[in-house]
C-alpha cells in the first residue's frame, strides 16, 4: 500500500527528530481546531510502542495532556471569538461549515455529553472545545468532560495502536473502521462500570 507506507515513512521521520513532542503537538492542535491528523499520529505511537521504539504510557498521557490542552484553547477561541470567529474563518469552506453544523446540532442536543463523545468522531473533534466557548457552556463543566473524554481516548486509541502493532498495514486497514471500533470499546468499558458500580452498592447491606 502506497499510501499506507507512505504515512509510515512520514511520521517515522517526525518522530525520529522529535519524539514524543509529535504526539503533543499533533494532538493539541487537531483538539483546537485545526486539521490535523493527531488520531493517526497517537495510533502510530501506540505501533512505535510494541516495537519498544517509545514508552506507550508517556505517550497516552502525553496525548491527554495535549487533548485537554487543545481543546482549552479551542473553548477561548468560541468563547471570545464568537460567531464573528466561526463566520470569518470556518464559513468559508462549505464543507467545513457543514461540518460545523452538524456538529452544533449535536452540541445543542446533547450538551456537556457531546463533549465526551466527539472525542471519538474525527468530524466533530476538531470543533468540540470551539462549540462549547461559542455555546458559552461553563468552563469547569467543559473541563470534567474534556479531560474524562480526553483519558478515555487517548487510551483506546494508543491501545489500538499497540494491540495492531505486528502490522502497519494492517493497522492502516483498521482506521477507517476505528471511529465505530473505539466507540463500541468505549461503550463496553462504561456499561461494565456501571454494572460493577451497582453490583456492589446490591451487596451493601
Amino acid at each position: 500500500m502506497a499510501v499506507a507506507e507512505s504515512i509510515y515513512n512520514l511520521l517515522s521521520d517526525f518522530f525520529a527528530r522529535y519524539g514524543y513532542w509529535v504526539v503533543f503537538f499533533g494532538v493539541m492542535l487537531e483538539n483546537a481546531g485545526l486539521p490535523v491528523p493527531g488520531e493517526t499520529v497517537l495510533l502510530f505511537a501506540g505501533f512505535l510502542a510494541f516495537h519498544g521504539r517509545i514508552g506507550l504510557v508517556p505517550a497516552i498521557l502525553i496525548a491527554i495532556v495535549g487533548a485537554t490542552l487543545g481543546d482549552s484553547l479551542g473553548f477561548c477561541l468560541g468563547r471570545y471569538g464568537g460567531v464573528a470567529f466561526i463566520n470569518r474563518f470556518l464559513r468559508r469552506t462549505a464543507w467545513v461549515a457543514k461540518r460545523y453544523d452538524e456538529a452544533q446540532r449535536l452540541f445543542v442536543k446533547y450538551g456537556q455529553w457531546a463533549v465526551f463523545t466527539a472525542r471519538f468522531i474525527a468530524g466533530l473533534r476538531v470543533f468540540s472545545g470551539i462549540l462549547a466557548g461559542v455555546l458559552l457552556m461553563p468552563y469547569p463543566r467543559f473541563l470534567l468532560f474534556n479531560f474524562t473524554g480526553a483519558v478515555a481516548w487517548a487510551v483506546a486509541i494508543g491501545s489500538v495502536g499497540f494491540l495492531f502493532g505486528s502490522s502497519w498495514e494492517r493497522l492502516v486497514g483498521v482506521l477507517g473502521h476505528l471511529d465505530d471500533a473505539v466507540l463500541i470499546f468505549v461503550g463496553a468499558g462504561a456499561l461494565a462500570v456501571l454494572v460493577i458500580h451497582l453490583v456492589r452498592r446490591r451487596k451493601k447491606p
